[in-house]
């Protein structure tokens, strides 16, 4: 993975101290709310209902096990002995004092992280597929070209105060992991007809209060113009993109108002200024950051270990675990190993100091010291031997974090909710629970098979309920907590938009009409299908019908809810 030269390092440490001058100042009352409020947002510091919280980057996901520990000793010293993984490959602590911040971005720094830019109206976190280097089904490893647009985006000095936030996604697997498709760029690797590597170009995708699908702004980037082609889209988004309203600022609102053609002309027009200019990526460069990811030194394997063989055929918890929760991998002896973050009463992507101890020491036993993690708030081991499965299967049973769980309803994407968030309608946290506890079966999520089921406390989509196949948004109905459903959505390759199943429902019966809808899908599935392969050729009425026959139509403020959200 790449690692900091003196430059990178002497960055870092000097905005550390900037910004504990900052907080000094604050404190003392030399700095007013309203001007500190921005200088927090770019070191990634925000104001929740009962405390600060703080996101720290993780950049395409990737850390060592280094870090995991330092990560680990912040949680115990300055939090609640716990962190919080995002659906951007980010961590997040809840509780830290403001007086702490400074010690804990010192911490950080000391092991080469940082948070800059994971919050404010700038390029944020870049991410990318959280298998990328070791699935079987991508072009090439797209983290160099992340961090490419890392450096290139960090303390940018034409995009730090963007009309609005600005997330870019990098993929290159024909399944797309990052949800491009749902990004203000989305950057998609492919070859042309020429054999040529370059980028197909999406732009102005976006979840929140107006959920767009990204639009094809080029069929086909060469590689060594990605700095300047992106930095065009920036310009023009830059310049004409609102700031006059904070809901209509995203980049996905200039583009519709333009249309994808016309903003394709301004940023073709930008683009020809400063192609062949500065920002041109030599293939050197190129080769100097991919040299930074190169492959571990895997082992040669011949034939199935045997005692591995032996455990598959004979322990079923063993069995049941491996088939739920690793992947193929591309080298011939080694498995993807996904770690569940969604343990039975404990809310999704949360994980204490003691548990991030143990996986940094199984990280070093059996995947060369590195971990990442996913868009679904889980974590990867990406490189464990088969030989040696068995034995981290243990460990993590030790440690609860060998739920059998991933790709089922109960492995949920789930956003802080009211619990946490200043912004929340409703709470996230507690649905989680109640849907946990209703389906407590491990045969019966089997049965239903593949789905994904993702939840936001509010419009701001933090927990992609749009793109679910099952989406559950959080709203506020006079003075109390509803739940509005949408079925349908996706966030792959074949991305879509959930349909809204109809009024919202009360918070008791959440789990409940979850129970209503799976009923519907376990009767017309037919052999083979998910849940998101019946739904789409079945339709929301029969969904709808079985949810809403025994009540009442909804109301006026049923309505006026809806069209808010």
């Amino acid at each position: 993975m790449y690692q900091y030269d003196e430059f990178d390092q002497r960055l870092v440490n000097e905005r550390v101290e900037q910004f504990r001058d900052q907080v000094r100042r604050f404190l003392d009352g030399q700095i007013g709310e309203e001007e500190f409020k921005q200088l927090r947002l770019r070191n990634g510091l925000y104001m929740q209902r009962h405390a600060h919280m703080l996101r720290v980057a993780i950049p395409y996901g990737l850390f060592t096990s280094r870090q995991l520990r330092m990560m680990a000793y912040i949680a115990r010293t300055y939090d609640r002995g716990y962190g919080h993984f995002t659906t951007r490959q980010n961590i997040q602590y809840n509780w830290p004092e403001l007086r702490d911040v400074p010690d804990i971005l010192a911490d950080l720094a000391s092991v080469q992280m940082h948070a800059i830019q994971t919050s404010g109206n700038a390029v944020r976190n870049i991410t990318s597929d959280h298998f990328a280097g070791v699935a079987a089904d991508e072009l090439e490893d797209p983290r160099p070209y992340c961090e490419i647009l890392r450096q290139w985006s960090t303390l940018h000095p034409e995009f730090s105060w963007l009309p609005r936030k600005f997330k870019i996604a990098v993929s290159a697997a024909s399944s797309d992991r990052t949800a491009s498709l749902l990004h203000d760029i989305g950057l998609q690797i492919v070859d042309n007809d020429a054999g040529e590597r370059g980028f197909r170009v999406l732009v102005g995708g976006g979840m929140g209060r107006t959920p767009v699908i990204g639009k094809l702004i080029r069929e086909f980037l060469p590689r060594v113009h990605l700095l300047s082609y992106v930095e065009a889209i920036l310009r023009i988004y830059n310049l004409l993109g609102r700031r006059d309203n904070i809901h209509k600022a995203r980049i996905k609102i200039l583009v519709n108002q333009l249309g994808i053609d016309r903003f394709r002309e301004l940023v073709e027009e930008e683009w020809l200024r400063i192609r062949d200019g500065a920002l041109t990526l030599e293939e050197q460069e190129i080769e100097r950051i991919r040299a930074h990811f190169n492959p571990p030194e895997y082992v040669s394997v011949d034939g199935e270990d045997p005692i591995f063989k032996q455990q598959l055929h004979t322990n079923p918890f063993f069995a049941t675990w491996y088939k739920q929760n690793t992947r193929a991998h591309k080298v011939n002896g080694y498995r993807i190993v996904i770690v569940s973050l969604k343990a039975p009463g404990v809310p999704p992507g949360d994980i204490n100091a003691e548990e991030m101890d143990a996986l940094a020491d199984l990280a070093d036993r059996f995947s060369f010291g590195q971990i990442r993690a996913t868009h679904d708030q889980n974590l990867v081991l990406a490189d464990v031997r088969e030989a040696d499965i068995f034995a981290l299967w243990l460990d993590l049973s030790r440690n609860r974090l060998a739920t059998p769980n991933v790709g089922t309803l109960n492995d949920m994407i789930c956003c802080p909710g009211l619990d946490f968030c200043s912004l929340a309608n409703a709470g996230s946290i507690p649905i989680a629970k109640q849907i946990n506890e209703k389906f407590d079966t491990l045969d019966y999520l089997y049965d239903i098979g593949e789905i994904q089921l993702k939840m936001s406390g509010c419009m701001n989509a933090c927990g992609h309920h749009h793109v679910g196949h099952i989406g559950i948004l959080g709203v506020e109905k006079r003075g109390e907590e509803w739940y509005q459903l949408t079925l349908g959505g996706s966030a792959g390759h074949d991305a879509a938009l959930g349909e809204r199943l109809g009024a919202a429902i009360e918070k008791e019966r959440v789990a409940d009409v979850i129970g209503e809808i799976l009923g519907v899908y376990l009767e017309r599935r037919e052999e083979g299908e998910r849940f998101i392969d019946t739904y789409r050729r079945v339709g929301l009425a029969p969904f709808k019908e079985r949810v809403y026959a025994n009540n009442s139509k909804p109301d006026d403020s049923d309505r006026r809810v809806a069209a808010v959200a």
